[in-house]
C-alpha cells in the first residue's frame, strides 16, 4: 500500500515518547521522518535500557525506544554548534513539518523557534508538543506523563479507590501514545489546510490538553454536579447490573456493558445457566433489576464464580449483548481480533532478534503499516547530509567540528 503521506518529510527535534509518537505515526503513514539526536547522547530515553529501568541483556529490545520511533531516519546534530544548526535550516527548507517537544525559551536560545525555521522555509508547518501548553504561567515547565497527563490532568483521582491510601500508578506511556496520536492528527489536519489553502499552522498539543479531552465526562459532569470528581459508587448498587464486572471460578474478570438490559436479559440469563432470574419478579425489567439491584448483582456474582474463564468464553460466545475479558498485556499477543486485523506488527533488529510492535490505530485502506525498527543513534546521518548535496569532505569537517555524528 502506497503511505497516504508519502512524499512528505517531517524534521523532528524532539524526546522521550510522546512527540516522537506523534512522529512514529506519521511514519506509519508513509512520511519520511528525519529524527535529530545530539550527537554524543542522542534521545536520553535510549538509556533507560541501559539503565536497568526496563531490563537488560546483550539481546534485549529497547522498546521504549522502538514503539515511539519506529520507521524513522536518525541523524545525529550539534544544534549548539553553528554548523549543526545550519545543516538543521537546510534540512528545514526541505521539509512539510517540523516537529519538537522544545519549551520555549529554549527554542529562542537555540534559535529553532517559530519564526527562525519560518524565515528558511515560510510554508513549514511547524509543531510544539509540550507539557502544560504555550502559553500561561507555567509554559516553561517540563512535563512527562506520569505528571502532566496523569496526576495533573485528573486521572488519577478519577481512577483510585477513595479507600486505597495512595493514588494507583499510571503504565509506562500511558498519556504519551494517546498524545502523540493526537497530534498527528492535528498534524494530518494542518498539511490538508496547507494543501487546500497554502497557510502554514503552528500546530499545539499538551500532554494536560489531551489528559482533559480524554477524562472529559468527569470535568464537565463535576463542575455540573458541583463535587470534585464523581463517585465510583457501589457495584451492588448499581442502576443496571448488566453493566458491571464480575468473578470467575478460577480468579478472572469478565466485563458485561449491555446498557439496553431488557433487551438482553432474557437472552444472558439462558447463556448463564439461569433461565429462571429472566421472569423472577424482582428482576424482571430494568426498572426491577435497579430497585433490587444488590440481589440481582449476588445472583450474578453466585452464577459467574460456578464456572472458569475458558467455560464461561464458551458459554457467552454469541451472546447478544456485549460483554469482554478482562484480558492481560500478554493475552493481547494471541488476540485473535487483534491479530487478524493487524494490531500487532512483527519486527526484527539488525541482529535477527524479532518483537513485535503495536501498530497506531488508524488504518487506511484495510491495510496495517508495514512497520521497521526504530534507527540506531546518528545511524542515517551520512545518507541525509548526501542527500542535501554535501560533499564527503564537508562531512568529514562538520565530523571533525563535532556538529554531527
Amino acid at each position: 500500500m502506497q503511505g497516504v503521506l508519502e512524499g512528505v518529510r517531517v524534521l523532528e527535534v524532539a524526546t522521550w515518547t510522546f512527540v516522537p509518537a506523534a512522529g512514529a505515526v506519521l511514519a506509519d503513514w508513509g512520511a519520511d521522518v528525519i529524527k535529530v539526536e545530539h550527537p554524543k547522547t542522542g534521545d536520553p530515553q535510549r538509556g533507560l535500557i541501559t539503565a536497568g529501568m526496563f531490563g537488560g541483556g546483550a539481546r534485549a529490545v529497547n522498546f521504549m525506544i522502538e514503539q515511539p520511533n519506529r520507521g524513522k531516519r536518525s541523524i545525529g546534530i550539534d544544534l549548539r554548534s553553528a554548523g549543526g544548526l545550519e545543516i538543521l535550516y537546510k534540512l528545514a527548507e526541505v521539509s512539510d513539518v517540523f516537529l519538537t517537544s522544545f519549551l520555549p525559551a529554549a527554542r529562542q536560545e537555540m534559535r529553532i523557534d517559530v519564526e527562525h525555521m519560518r524565515a528558511r522555509n515560510p510554508n513549514i508547518i511547524y509543531v510544539r508538543g509540550s507539557g502544560m501548553g504555550q502559553r500561561g504561567p507555567e509554559r516553561e515547565r517540563g512535563g512527562y506523563d506520569a505528571a502532566a497527563y496523569f496526576a495533573r490532568g485528573g486521572h488519577a483521582a478519577a481512577l483510585t479507590p477513595d479507600d486505597v491510601e495512595y493514588p494507583v500508578d499510571p503504565r509506562a506511556a500511558y498519556g504519551d501514545l494517546p498524545g502523540g496520536q493526537t497530534l498527528a492528527g492535528g498534524i494530518a489536519a494542518a498539511l490538508f489546510r496547507r494543501e487546500r489553502h497554502g497557510v502554514p499552522s503552528v500546530v499545539d498539543a499538551s500532554l494536560l490538553s489531551c489528559a482533559m479531552w480524554t477524562l472529559a465526562p468527569d470535568i464537565v459532569s463535576s463542575k455540573l454536579f458541583g463535587i470534585p470528581k464523581l463517585p465510583r459508587g457501589d457495584r451492588r448498587r448499581a442502576p443496571n447490573p448488566l453493566v458491571s464486572t464480575y468473578r470467575t471460578k478460577d480468579g478472572r474478570f469478565i466485563n458485561l456493558t449491555m446498557l439496553e438490559s431488557d433487551r438482553y436479559w432474557p437472552d444472558l440469563c439462558r447463556r448463564l445457566g439461569r433461565p429462571e432470574l429472566s421472569d423472577n419478579p424482582r428482576f424482571a425489567t430494568a426498572a426491577l433489576r435497579g430497585a433490587h439491584g444488590a440481589e440481582c448483582v449476588d445472583a450474578l456474582d453466585d452464577t459467574f464464580a460456578e464456572r472458569t474463564l475458558v467455560e464461561w468464553k464458551e458459554a457467552l460466545a454469541d451472546a447478544l449483548g456485549v460483554w469482554a475479558v478482562c484480558q492481560e498485556p500478554l493475552e493481547l499477543h494471541d488476540d485473535p481480533q487483534a491479530i487478524e486485523n493487524g494490531y500487532l506488527v512483527e519486527v526484527a533488529t539488525d541482529e535477527g532478534t524479532s518483537f513485535t510492535l503495536v501498530a497506531n490505530p488508524v488504518q487506511f485502506d484495510e491495510t496495517s503499516p508495514a512497520l521497521t525498527r526504530a534507527p540506531e543513534h546518528g545511524e542515517h546521518t551520512e545518507a541525509v547530509l548526501l542527500e542535501l548535496g554535501l560533499e564527503w569532505g564537508e562531512i568529514i569537517t562538520l565530523k571533525e567540528a563535532g556538529a554531527v555524528l
